[in-house]
């Protein structure tokens, strides 16, 4: 399944909902990718939010949605040590403390434990496969976290164009075609 491009133009839902995220995965990672850590770090206008914040938080999200909620496991490092009690924005604030390789890879990690996550429901019962958290109130099916995720990523990609237009100038609405990369 790669869905580099987005979603499939006749594509059936599961294609089409896994390539809608996929696209603004893509995108994020383009936005993100190739600054310093000054790049990582800066802010726009009185926003305190950086393009290091997004990438750890998403990575936080993806493996919340997909590790914890969907398959009901327990989270990986980091976030099975962080005391959410005390320092409920933890992924925001610690991630000026990383490189900018820990922060990508860190969300690259998670993307991929979602990824296969997804395959692995989609083989057990489909867009149908209800989440396996037992301490959730209501139980989504694997159709609504992927509604969820791409909501989740469409609100921070547009975070991610602004800032990294501050940084260095870089607009558009999606990176550029694999294999026509400059630099």
């Amino acid at each position: 399944m790669a869905y580099i491009d987005g979603p499939p133009l006749d594509g059936n839902e599961t294609d089409t909902l896994l390539g809608a995220l996929e696209r603004s995965r893509a995108t994020l990672a383009w936005k993100c990718g190739g600054l310093d850590e000054a790049g990582m770090r800066a802010t726009v206008g009185t926003s305190s939010m950086t393009l290091g914040g997004l990438l750890k938080h998403l990575a936080g999200v993806e493996d919340e949605y997909f590790t914890r909620r969907l398959l009901g496991r327990d989270l990986p490092p980091p976030w099975d040590t962080v005391d959410w009690d005390d320092d409920p924005d933890w992924e925001w604030n610690s991630a000026a403390a990383d490189t900018p390789e820990q922060l990508m890879t860190l969300w690259q990690d998670a993307a991929a434990r979602s990824r296969a996550a997804v395959v692995e429901a989609l083989a057990e019962g489909g867009l149908d496969q209800p989440a396996r958290y037992v301490k959730l109130t209501e139980v989504p099916t694997l159709r609504r976290i992927l509604i969820d995720m791409i909501e989740e990523y469409a609100r921070h990609v547009g975070h991610a164009d602004l800032i990294r237009e501050s940084v260095d100038g870089l607009v558009g609405e999606d990176p550029p075609r694999r294999g026509s990369e400059t630099g």
